[in-house]
């Protein structure tokens, strides 16, 4: 299964696809087919954990084989212990995202079931690419199903909100990601491939020019920070978040573009990496606050759950470009962990709204003993994300935060820790407001909310689980991402590159021999 596996996971979803347009769209069809190929999808994704050898340096799973000639474009995919746990990941949220859309969408279920798993075989399809075109291919593809989606199924489709948001977005990474087009048709000028092996190799040479290899680093920066979002370019997040289904807005932010800065941005372009690495951390910094204090302010939990997405992956961002190991592995960590903890809170902000029809925090009020099931496991979640000791969120921004005091800089450390407090404030509040506070108080008549359903509840559960798991055993998860890091830190001392120390905003250069 090794050297077929990878493929077996990139085609699982579109027989799904295939099937749910050739049969009929009668009741729940096409959402049983859905949620029965995505636990088949995510089987598959364990068979790389279960077989991946973490003493094993480099790619593993590797198929390559010849697509076109001219230009030279290869079926070329593999996993390390960067994209091991993310893959999984995408495994586990497909069936998350179909119980989410069980009752919510009653019509025209055969499209967005079809491209609801289109939309699977795109985002691994990133995350395991080594031919730059075929990754490229498969970043676009992903544009595609969030975007219509979002305009056809969006929870304000009689005002235009939900294809203002679809746009919005559709224009913000499509338009960033014209210039990460141009770029790679330039490396492939120069070097005559698009394999990721062979361009890093090319790029550490030295033998491409250094003002236009500059450009092209840039242009691979912003299509991944858009895609993030990075603090500035985050402008589609929060109206996406407030319209499109719960199935897209949990997968929509975060993965792709943190993997792809690591992976495309750090590795192969490590020394240009390093320059931008300052406005890097401070975007990452200010970006922490900055979404945990209009997470604070908000009175919708769509909107505050986007300015929390933002705040965690600023977290993740700062963990990158401090190019320390206990950052980025931290990195990498936070990044499953967001995914695992926003899919629990989006399932379950999904059940409130669907019941209620609201989306303001104060018009509920006494859920708990409504809704028992509900509030326990939405208080886990959002203890895992302010980062309780315990949780999946505490190892992730603990070794986040430890790389960055260590290895960066103290006072950013201290600042970012700070969002750690804010968290606790806006995450405490949404769980007093929405399910302790008397709705008759704050002059609302108090909605009544469903409780979770059997499905729902193990859904959750199961995520509830994983989020104790990982911050007990966090080793068991760390260990193959820290083997990645290895080859990603002798890239980096090869050409030259140190963590960034900054003090008092200053950029201070460090020597190789300096200590990380």
């Amino acid at each position: 299964m090794d050297g077929m596996i990878l493929s077996l996971i990139l085609v699982v979803p579109l027989v799904g696809m295939g099937a749910i347009l050739l049969l009929p769209d009668r009741g729940k069809l096409s959402a049983w087919i859905a949620l029965l190929d995505s636990l088949l999808t995510f089987v598959c994704t364990l068979h790389l954990p279960a077989h991946f050898h973490t003493q094993q340096a480099g790619f593993q799973f590797e198929e390559n084989l010849p697509w076109l000639s001219r230009p030279a474009i290869h079926f070329h995919v593999g996993v390390d212990g960067l994209s091991l746990w993310l893959v999984v990941l995408v495994g586990l949220l497909a069936p998350v995202g179909v119980v989410a859309s069980w009752r919510a969408v009653q019509k025209n279920s055969k499209a967005f079931y079809a491209l609801y798993l289109l939309q699977q075989t795109a985002m691994v399809g990133v995350f395991v690419s080594l031919d730059l075109m075929l990754y490229y291919g498969f970043w676009e593809l992903s544009l595609i199903p969030i975007a219509v989606l979002t305009a056809m199924f969006g929870r304000n489709l009689g005002d235009g909100a939900a294809g203002k948001a679809a746009l919005r977005f559709f224009l913000y990474t499509f338009l960033a990601s014209a210039p990460l087009l141009v770029a790679l048709l330039w490396l492939y000028a120069r070097t005559g491939s698009f394999d990721y092996a062979t361009l890093q190799a090319a790029v550490a040479s030295g033998s491409l020019p250094g003002w236009q290899l500059g450009w092209v680093s840039v242009a691979f920066l912003i299509a991944f920070a858009v895609k993030v979002p990075v603090l500035g370019l985050h402008g589609w997040l929060p109206d996406l978040f407030s319209e499109a289904p719960v199935a897209i807005a949990m997968i929509a932010a975060g993965k792709l573009g943190l993997y792809s800065l690591i992976r495309f941005h750090v590795e192969l372009f490590p020394a240009m990496a390093h320059r931008a690495a300052p406005w890097m951390i401070a975007l990452a910094t200010i970006g922490i606050l900055y979404g945990a204090m209009l997470a604070l302010v908000q009175k919708e939990f769509w909107k505050l759950l986007a300015y929390a997405t933002i705040g965690s992956l600023s977290f993740c961002t700062l963990g990158i470009y401090g190019f320390t190991a206990a950052g980025m592995s931290g990195a990498v960590l936070q990044t499953v962990n967001e995914g695992v903890i926003g899919a629990a809170l989006f399932l379950m902000f999904g059940v409130l709204y669907e019941s209620a029809r609201t989306s303001r925090m104060a018009d509920f009020g006494g859920l708990a003993k409504q809704t028992p099931r509900l509030v326990t496991l939405f208080t886990i979640a959002g203890l895992a994300l302010i980062g309780l000791p315990l949780l999946n969120g505490f190892v992730g921004e603990f070794l986040v935060l430890s790389g960055t005091f260590a290895g960066v800089s103290r006072s950013w450390a201290a600042i970012a820790a700070l969002g750690v407090i804010l968290s606790a404030a806006y995450m405490l509040g949404a769980i007093q407001k929405i399910f302790l506070a008397d709705g008759q108080t704050n002059g609302h008549a108090g909605r009544v909310a469903r409780d979770l359903t059997g499905m729902e509840t193990v859904t959750v559960g199961v995520l509830a689980v994983l989020m104790l798991a990982i911050g007990v055993q966090p080793t068991v998860w760390t260990e193959a991402i820290e083997s990645a890091l290895q080859t990603v830190t002798h890239t980096m001392h090869a050409q030259g590159v140190s963590p960034v120390r900054m003090e008092s905003g200053t950029v201070i250069a460090s020597s190789m021999g300096g200590r990380q």
